[in-house]
C-alpha cells in the first residue's frame, strides 16, 4: 500500500512540473517561433522583385507590405513600409503568379497544437529518461532515490530455488544442524507446544566454496517457503540511512511472507565489529544497529528464519553474534575424503560418464580442495572429452582436470633446452626419491617435467592412502625435507642451484616458521604460541605476537629446521645415486611417469622398466 501510495505521489509531482512547463513554453517561447523570420527592406526591393518575377505572395495591411519571395528555389519573407502606389495593385494582378490575397505567416489549429503541447512533452519525457539513467549509474539508480529504501532482496517462492539436501554433499553436520529449521518451519505448533523458540538466525561460516549460499537455499527448498536472498553490499548506499531504511523495507516483506527464510550473503560487509572512532562508516554502522534491532523486533514463533554467511566470521560485531541473535553457528567446512567423493558423485549426476570411474582415487587427489574447486574438476573432465572427440568422460579426464586446477594447462609451445630440461628431472626425482625414502612422507602418485601454464616446470604428485587430520612433527620434518629434495639433487648432480626451487623454500620456510610459533614443535620455545593467525578461511594472515628479539630467536630457530632437512635429504640422494641417475634418465624419456613405474623401478623390477 505504501509502495502505491508513494508511486502516485511520484507521478503526481511529475504531472505537475509537466504542464508548469508546457504552460511556460507556449507563453513565452511560442510566440517567437509561430511566425516565420521576417526581414526589413525597402519599398524598391519590394518592386524590383515584382519585376524580376520573384514575388509569390503579398500582404497588403495598412501600414506595411509583407512580400514572399521565391529565389533560387529558396523562400524568404520581407517587410516593407507602404508608399501611396496607387498603381500596385494593377501590377500585382497583371502577374498571374502572385497571390495577393492569401496571408503568409499564419499556422494551421494542428500545427500549432504539435509544435506547442506535443514535441515539448514528448521532449520533457526524454529528458527525463535521460537524467534517470545518468543519475542511476552515479548514485545507485534514480529508481533506488524514487524508491527510497526499498530492499534489493529477490524472492523465490515456494521453493523456486530448485535445490534440496540431496544437492549438498560434503557437508552432513551443517545439513543435520539445518534439518531442524526445517523441521520448525514445517511444523512450528510442535514447537510452540512446549514452549521452544527456534533460534532467530544461523550464521553458516567456511571458507570459500563450500556451499554456504546452497545450504540456504536447499533449506529453503526443503521447507517449501518463500526464500528471500540479498548480499550484505546491497545494503550500503551513498545516501547515509538508505541501508537502514533496505533492511526495514526487508523485515517488513518478510513478515507478511511469513513462515519464510531471509539469507544475507557476505554479512561481514555490514556486520563489521563497530570501532567508536570519529569519521567511521556512519553508512554501515546505521544499517547494523537497524538489523540488530529488527532481529531484536520480530516474533520467532512466526516462522522468520534469518540466515547469513561469511568467509570472516571473527570480523563480526560481538553484538551479532550474540544469543537472540544469530546464536547458532553452522561450519561449513572443507570437505573430508568421504565427503570429496559424494560430492564429486552429485556433480557428476548428469555427466556421461565411463564404467571404470573411480571418484576414491580423484577424492584421495585433491584434499584441501572444496566443492567448488570439485564440481570445476568435473567440468573440466567434460570438456576435455569434448576436445577428444568422446561421448563419456574416462578416468583419464578426471586425472589431468585435476592437474589442471592444481597446475594448470600444458604449456604445449614451451621450448625447453636439454640442459634445462635434464635439471628438471633430476630435481623432480629428487623430491620423490626422498620421499620414498622416508617412512613418514605420502606415496608419490605421480611426476612429470611438463611444464603448465601456472609457472610450474614439472611437479611430484603425493596422496596419501587415507585422510589425516593431524600432523607428527616427524611428518612436518619429512615434508621439509622433501621439498628440499629438489634442491639437494641439483647441488649434488650438477653442483650448483637454481630458480627452479623458489616455491619448495617458500613451502618449506612457511612450514617450519609454523612449527616454532604455533605447533610447539621447536626445542627452544616449547609450547609457546608466538604467532597469530586471522582470517583463516582466506588464506590466514599471519602476525608475529613477540618481541623484537624472540623474533630473531624464531628466524634462527627455522633455519636450523631447514638446515637439518636439508642434510637429510642431501644425505638419503647421495646414498642412492645410482637410483637417481636411472630415475632421472626414464622421466626424461618418459616426460611423465606415475607412482607406480616409480616404485618398480627403484625397487629393481625390470619387467616394469620393460614395459
Amino acid at each position: 500500500m505504501e509502495e502505491n501510495k508513494n508511486n502516485k505521489q511520484h507521478f503526481a509531482g511529475f504531472a505537475i512540473v509537466c504542464i508548469i512547463l508546457l504552460l511556460v513554453f507556449n507563453a513565452v517561447v511560442m510566440p517567437n517561433i509561430s511566425t516565420k523570420p521576417i526581414k526589413e527592406t525597402n519599398y524598391s526591393f519590394f518592386l524590383k522583385q515584382i519585376e524580376e518575377n520573384n514575388v509569390r505572395q503579398v500582404q497588403i495591411e495598412s501600414d506595411k507590405i509583407k512580400f514572399e519571395v521565391n529565389a533560387d528555389g529558396e523562400k524568404k519573407t520581407y517587410s516593407t513600409v507602404r508608399i501611396d502606389d496607387p498603381g500596385l495593385v494593377e501590377r500585382l494582378h497583371k502577374n498571374k503568379d502572385i497571390d495577393f490575397t492569401g496571408k503568409i505567416v499564419e499556422q494551421s489549429l494542428l500545427q500549432q497544437i504539435v509544435i506547442g503541447w506535443i514535441l515539448p512533452f514528448v521532449f520533457i519525457i526524454l529528458m527525463f529518461s535521460l537524467v534517470t539513467k545518468i543519475l542511476g549509474k552515479r548514485m545507485g539508480g534514480l529508481g533506488n532515490a524514487m524508491s527510497f529504501g526499498k530492499s534489493n532482496a529477490k524472492i523465490y517462492v515456494k521453493a523456486q530455488t530448485g535445490k534440496t539436501f540431496e544437492d549438498v554433499a560434503g557437508q552432513d553436520e551443517a545439513k543435520e544442524a539445518l534439518e531442524e529449521i526445517v523441521d520448525f518451519l514445517h511444523n512450528p505448533r510442535k514447537y510452540a507446544e512446549i514452549g521452544a523458540n527456534l533460534p532467530k538466525g544461523a550464521l553458516l561460516v567456511g571458507p570459500p566454496g563450500t556451499g554456504k549460499t546452497l545450504l540456504a537455499k536447499a533449506v529453503a527448498g526443503e521447507a517449501n517457503v518463500p526464500f528471500f536472498s540479498i548480499s550484505g553490499s546491497e545494503f550500503v548506499e551513498m545516501f547515509v540511512g538508505m541501508g537502514a531504511a533496505k533492511v526495514r523495507d526487508l523485515f517488513s516483506q518478510a513478515n507478511q511472507k511469513a513462515p519464510c527464510i531471509v539469507f544475507i550473503d557476505e554479512i561481514d560487509t555490514i556486520g563489521k565489529k563497530r570501532d567508536g572512532q570519529l569519521g567511521g562508516n556512519d553508512e554501515r554502522e546505521q544499517t547494523l544497529n537497524q538489523l540488530l534491532t529488527e532481529m531484536d523486533g520480530f516474533d520467532g514463533k512466526k516462522g522468520v528464519v534469518i540466515l547469513a554467511a561469511t568467509n570472516r566470521p571473527e570480523s563480526l560485531d560481538p553484538a551479532l553474534l550474540r544469543p537472540g541473535r544469530f546464536d547458532r553457528r553452522i561450519p561449513a567446512e572443507l570437505p573430508d575424503l568421504a565427503g570429496r567423493e559424494a560430492i564429486l558423485k552429485v556433480h557428476a549426476k548428469n555427466i556421461k560418464l565411463d564404467e571404470d570411474i573411480d571418484f576414491k582415487s580423484i577424492a584421495r587427489a585433491t584434499a584441501g580442495a572444496s566443492g567448488a574447486e570439485l564440481a570445476n574438476i568435473v567440468n573440466e573432465a567434460a570438456l576435455r572429452a569434448v576436445r577428444n572427440d568422446r561421448t563419456f568422460v574416462t578416468q583419464t579426464d578426471l586425472d589431468e582436470s585435476v592437474e589442471v586446477v592444481i597446475a594448470g594447462y600444458q604449456r604445449k609451445n614451451a621450448v625447453i633446452s636439454q640442459k634445462e630440461k635434464e635439471i628438471i628431472a633430476y630435481h623432480e626425482i629428487g623430491h620423490a626419491l626422498v620421499a620414498a625414502k622416508q617412512k613418514d612422507s605420502a606415496p608419490v602418485h605421480k611426476i612429470t617435467i611438463i611444464p603448465r601454464t601456472s609457472g610450474a616446470l614439472g611437479y611430484t604428485m603425493q596422496v596419501d592412502e587415507e585422510e589425516k587430520f593431524l600432523m607428527s612433527k616427524e611428518e612436518a620434518m619429512s615434508r621439509i625435507a622433501v621439498l628440499t629434495g629438489g634442491r639437494s639433487a641439483e647441488e649434488l648432480v650438477f653442483t650448483t642451484c637454481t630458480s627452479g626451487a623458489s616455491n619448495d623454500i617458500e613451502k618449506a620456510t612457511k612450514l617450519a616458521r609454523a612449527m616454532v610459533t604455533r605447533y610447539g614443535m621447536s626445542n627452544s620455545f616449547d609450547m609457546m604460541a608466538l604467532e597469530t593467525i586471522t582470517n583463516q578461511y582466506l588464506g590466514g594472515d599471519a602476525s608475529l605476537a613477540c618481541s623484537a628479539e624472540t623474533a630473531s630467536k624464531i628466524d634462527d630457530e627455522v633455519n636450523n629446521i631447514i638446515k637439518t632437512a636439508h642434510t637429510e635429504a642431501s644425505r638419503i640422494l647421495t646414498e642412492n645415486i645410482e637410483k637417481l641417475h636411472e630415475l632421472a634418465k626414464y622421466l626424461l624419456e618418459k616426460e611423465t611417469i606415475t607412482g607406480e613405474e616409480f616404485m618398480n623401478i627403484l625397487n629393481n623390477e625390470p619387467q616394469a622398466i620393460a614395459a
